[in-house]
């Protein structure tokens, strides 16, 4: 359902072409979950920008070598051509976002700019930041881990209202509870994910258990590190990509979800964690700060500390021989799944916030 009429003109702009009719059409037959950014255009009324086949100018070749890519600066110079204060611009990562609000954000008539902060932190995001004067040009930093949010209020000096934190979500319709497969032989250990990543401590724990660990391990926008995974992958430990409908059933399969990460102030293993809650099953997973904020309240998952394998294999041993109060732990993180990181509890917020900036007054950018 469209959201109340306004005046302005929305836009949401994508780092990857997708066909977001196409996959709204297989969420609604069940194949796979909703992509978060075709709802929102469905709510908003927005147009959708993904990058294409165009051109691309030496200036967008170095500009790339600094932030993005070529056809993310072609897009964003497009864009500024044709759009004007009359328009609010939501762009799903910083890696697009950067481009866009330097080329649309220098414009005397700019308008208005939210973008979703990743991995924006620490020197090279000071450097991004003063390099394209993103304070001037994004009106809406939408973070969602607290160290960012703390990163980009302190150095950039900027309001709460400005810098709010914003959940991440999960297809609560897609990723929910269900059986197990009725050919299943022994405890099956999941975990899913690439980025940050720590199957080291994750072998060392679990090698000589009685257990099948299954990961779907590949991934598209993580580079995969020399310290993911083990040199020799145990006997009891397979790693292969899973497609939408067996990864579901992955976690109906699991009896743990453990989530083994290296520190990060980002939100590596959010959203394995948040899958795995709104399917029901017990999670263990490494408490890391960018992460810290998704394991409140205490008791919806059980933690260890980075590179703790005997911390981690004895969480697991106490979970598995403990499935009452395995099943105790899951529910309640259900709970807090429905409640806190659906699609419809994101999107109610993030729309909020960017009303807000509807009503603000939007000065020109200094050139």
């Amino acid at each position: 359902m469209k959201e109340k009429e306004t005046n302005f003109k929305y836009h949401l702009v994508m780092n990857k072409a997708l066909d977001l009719q196409q996959i709204d059409r297989d969420a609604k037959a069940g194949k796979r979950p909703q992509h978060l950014m075709g709802v929102l255009s469905q709510r908003l009324g927005a147009s959708i920008h993904q990058p294409k086949t165009e051109p691309i100018s030496p200036i967008d070749e170095f500009r790339a070598k600094i932030v993005g890519k070529p056809e993310y600066w072609v897009l964003a110079r497009r864009l500024a051509s044709q759009l004007n204060q009359n328009d609010i611009i939501i762009c799903d990562g910083e890696d697009i976002g950067i481009p866009i609000a330097a080329i649309c954000g220098a414009k005397q008539n700019r308008p208005r700019i939210a973008v979703y902060i990743h991995t924006l932190y620490g020197l090279h995001g000071v450097k991004i930041c003063e390099m394209f004067r993103l304070a001037e040009r994004i009106d809406l930093f939408l973070p969602h881990t607290l160290p960012l949010v703390e990163f980009l209020r302190n150095y950039l000096n900027l309001p709460a209202s400005r810098v709010p934190l914003i959940y991440s979500q999960t297809d609560t319709n897609f990723f929910s509870p269900g059986s197990p497969s009725p050919n299943k032989q022994r405890p099956v250990i999941a975990s899913i994910g690439l980025e940050r990543r720590d199957y080291r401590t994750l072998a060392a724990a679990t090698h000589d258990l009685d257990v099948d660990v299954r990961i779907s391990g590949f991934s598209q926008d993580a580079t995969v590190l020399a310290k993911t995974f083990p040199e020799k992958m145990p006997d009891n430990m397979i790693r292969r990509y899973y497609e939408w409908q067996e990864l579901l059933q992955l976690y109906r399969n699991a009896d743990l979800v453990v989530i083994s990460l290296l520190e990060t102030n980002h939100g590596a293993g959010c959203t394995t964690l948040l899958e795995a809650m709104a399917c029901r099953r017990p999670v263990i997973a490494t408490c890391t700060r960018g992460l810290a904020e998704y394991l409140k309240p205490e008791g919806i998952v059980t933690t260890v500390a980075p590179g703790d394998s005997l911390g981690m294999r004895q969480a697991i041993v106490n979970m598995l021989n403990n499935p009452q109060a395995a099943a105790a732990q899951s529910q309640r993180a259900y709970e807090v799944t429905l409640e806190r990181y659906s699609h419809a509890q994101h999107l109610d917020f993030l729309i909020s916030q960017v009303a807000a900036i509807e009503k603000s007054n939007c000065s020109p950018s200094s050139q």
